[in-house]
């Protein structure tokens, strides 16, 4: 069995089952693919794919615990080259982070820029995606690290450690009549139309369970991803906007008038993650280092409260 064959597994199962798109990301052709995997089943010795002619349409109760390990001989595989390269080239190399519009927007750009600084010869990705996909991408080592609020805290495989926790602000034009509510209760916020994060994205599931659990429905006339266009459909006089509190910048949003809303809604907890039998290079626990500190930073103004120190390099 070769390493190659598991990595065609993968590419196959990551392409939905795609022969041709397995053979693009791996640059072969599609007969050495096929090959691979048809090599691969014998030696298996039983079916790994569900068959429809010859199309392939699904995997078998033993083609799942074979993807399953090769991911885990792959993600091994990638581990012990990693260590390699710490004691070869250091300081280059790749950093694949896969976050949120609100940690790539609003947390992220001094941390990198202190990063890049430090570390010219390494590469920086940054992969938008929602928290659920972060999970998979992860796992199946598309990014070195996951940074955001839902989803990477439950999956059993990641090591996930808890970074900051955080909370809402009500944004709104200065005229509007919201601004002047005191306090802003969860009956008021009803009476008005709302614009903040769809399902999945900071904290919205949060946000909608504090409604139900006192009898209240909302109206939210527009969910987005990304807090920018929260707050131009804010302006735009669409409704009042809910947003994650470290997004409201004072200077950039000085037309916006704002409210705290932290004795509405849970706090929430950002986390930063990466797969438990990871081995995490030197540069990239410097850019989890940095990460924590820009965090204290922004602390200091958003009322942000880190809640844990992420442990050093494993190895």
């Amino acid at each position: 069995m070769e390493l190659r064959q598991l990595r065609s597994l993968i590419a196959l199962v990551d392409g939905g089952l795609s022969v041709t798109r397995a053979a693009q990301a791996l640059h072969l052709v599609q007969p050495a693919v096929s090959q691979h995997l048809r090599h691969l089943e014998e030696e298996v010795g039983t079916p790994l794919f569900l068959r429809q002619g010859k199309r392939l349409v699904g995997l078998t109760g033993a083609g799942e615990e074979v993807v399953r390990h090769a991911r885990n001989v792959l993600a091994a595989t990638a581990s012990i080259q990693a260590i390699g390269q710490d004691h070869v080239e250091e300081s280059s190399g790749v950093l694949r982070i896969g976050t949120t519009h609100t940690q790539a927007r609003y947390v992220l750009p001094p941390v990198l820029r202190v990063f890049t600084a430090t570390y010219p010869d390494v590469e920086v990705q940054i992969h938008q995606a929602t928290p659920a996909q972060l999970v998979e991408m992860a796992l199946a080592d598309r990014i070195d690290l996951a940074i955001c609020t839902e989803a990477i805290g439950d999956n059993p495989d990641l090591a996930a450690f808890p970074a900051y926790r955080w909370n809402r602000c009500l944004i709104a034009p200065h005229d509007h009549p919201v601004l002047a509510r005191k306090p802003v209760s969860l009956e008021a916020l009803c009476e008005y139309p709302l614009i903040t994060y769809v399902f999945g994205f900071t904290g919205r599931r949060t946000f909608s369970t504090s409604f139900a659990k006192v009898g209240l429905q909302p109206k939210v006339v527009l969910s987005a991803a990304d807090t920018d266009v929260i707050k131009t459909y804010v302006r735009e006089g669409m409704g009042i906007g809910i947003i994650a509190d470290l997004a409201f910048q004072p200077d950039q949003d000085a037309d916006l008038g704002r409210r705290d809303l932290r004795h509405l809604f849970p706090w929430e907890v950002t986390r930063i993650a990466w797969p438990k039998q990871k081995y995490v290079r030197r540069f990239q626990q410097r850019f989890v280092d940095l990460f924590q500190q820009e965090v204290d930073r922004i602390g200091k103004t958003h009322g942000l409260w880190r809640v844990s120190q992420t442990p050093g390099t494993q190895g």
